[in-house]
């Protein structure tokens, strides 16, 4: 038993934004390694796939790309009963590992054409790996971050996570502007080019590793009682409440994340007829807004409460997901799918900035870190890892509008979620330190 009179002394604010800002950067990393895939998948979906259709290419990346996504539940329970028991920072170094060998797997593998299905084989087992470090991240570093921060700042400082998130999804993009506009023709991008963000990609993944090494652990971690043998699930599964909350406050805001940023590009080209770099640029000054907002509307919540602002989400993504959608596929100009995009992300923006805070506010310390990642995991297995996969199954089949009222229903069952729940920030389950 972890002597609990033994409480560390106050913290400075310094000393917890060092933590805080180490524990981001780490993340971002991640996310980088995680969205290069699809922010590339444009040009190596032809490598890895035998010849047809470029939207039967695309089916196969997406495919690999959502079976990642399964990888993501195990993550989240592996990584969080080792999060919970020997620590957040020992968890989160581990993730930043498995990251690094998967990046480097889908840089070195050869294409179709000289390896036969070996190519697309190794590109779904470093798939497969990388969701098992992303699926064990999401969990540890939202419990790292909330637990870091004071009550009073919480949704302020636990919003980096998505602001890290949308960083590395942005880093992901700016590599391939710079690639397509700057150092590359389209040939060579098609040829080898797409490799070059993977590699860097491995590379940083290093430097994120010498970072976290030197984070701080928690206090709430240091001071919990130890769990003596087995038995984290079995204090989990008697939390039932807490763990259909998560699902179902997660169902549609993750869902409509993915809509809006990785599939988006994607939909823009293969919907709205534009080209890839101008698809490209308007994913970019999208969602640097959308990450500038995070934070913001985190400071709102530590204000008005959580569940304000997740019922804002909900009614708003219910009411306009259709008409924005239908819309975006007829545009006829870069500011009109910009305005269009940048609506809908801020809508979303109700669920992003502060979904990680209110989910660690569920659970006791002792089983946080599992409490959030794998309910979490296995619910963005299901809607956002196939996201694309179902809305380029819809455009297949010549029903693309299907998917718009796919993702409008699945808002509409999270805002039930958000009506019905307690607000998390009045009854928060993290002691502050």
């Amino acid at each position: 038993m972890i002597d609990r009179a033994a409480a560390s002394p106050p913290r400075s604010t310094a000393w917890r934004l060092k933590s805080i800002f180490s524990g981001s950067v780490g993340n971002l990393v991640e996310w980088y390694d995680w969205y290069v895939y699809s922010a590339f998948s444009l040009y190596f979906a032809k490598v890895f796939f035998p010849s047809g259709d470029n939207t039967a290419q695309l089916l196969n990346t997406a495919a690999v790309f959502a079976v990642g996504f399964l990888m993501r539940p195990i993550g989240g329970w592996l990584m969080g009963v080792y999060a919970d028991r020997h620590g957040r920072k020992a968890a989160l170094l581990l993730s930043v590992w498995l990251m690094c060998g998967g990046s480097l797997i889908i840089a070195l593998t050869p294409g179709y054409a000289s390896i036969g299905v070996a190519a697309p084989l190794l590109l779904l087992v470093a798939r497969l790996i990388q969701g098992l470090s992303v699926g064990g991240e999401y969990g540890t570093s939202a419990t790292y971050l909330s637990e870091m921060a004071t009550h009073a700042h919480r949704g302020f400082y636990s919003s980096f996570q998505y602001v890290t998130l949308i960083m590395g999804q942005l880093l992901a993009l700016g590599v391939l502007i710079l690639l397509q506009r700057v150092f590359l023709t389209t040939e060579q991008l098609d040829a080898w080019g797409w490799r070059i963000p993977f590699v860097i990609g491995a590379g940083t993944a290093l430097v994120a590793m010498l970072l976290r090494r030197g984070m701080a652990e928690t206090d709430s971690f240091k001071r919990r009682a130890a769990t003596p043998g087995p038995g984290l699930m079995r204090q989990l599964m008697q939390h039932p409440k807490q763990l259909a909350t998560v699902v179902g406050l997660t169902m549609g805001g993750t869902l409509a994340f993915y809509t809006y940023t990785t599939y988006m590009q994607k939909y823009l080209v293969n919907s709205a007829g534009m080209s890839k770099a101008d698809a490209t640029l308007i994913s970019a000054a999208t969602l640097f807004l959308f990450m500038l907002l995070q934070p913001l509307i985190g400071a709102l919540s530590d204000r008005i409460g959580r569940r304000p602002v997740l019922i804002t989400f909900g009614v708003l993504g219910t009411l306009l997901t259709v008409p924005i959608l239908s819309a975006l596929k007829d545009v006829h100009t870069l500011w009109e799918a910009f305005l269009l995009i940048m609506a809908a992300l801020i809508v979303v923006s109700g669920y992003t900035s502060i979904n990680a805070v209110v989910k660690a506010e569920l659970f006791p310390t002792e089983i946080r870190a599992l409490g959030v990642g794998l309910p979490y995991a296995i619910t963005v297995s299901i809607f956002g890892g196939t996201a694309e996969y179902i809305a380029l199954w819809f455009k297949s089949i010549g029903h693309e509008s299907g998917y718009y009222w796919y993702v409008t229903a699945c808002i509409g069952c999270s805002l039930l979620v958000y009506v019905l729940m307690r607000d998390t920030r009045r009854y928060s389950r993290i002691v502050d330190d």
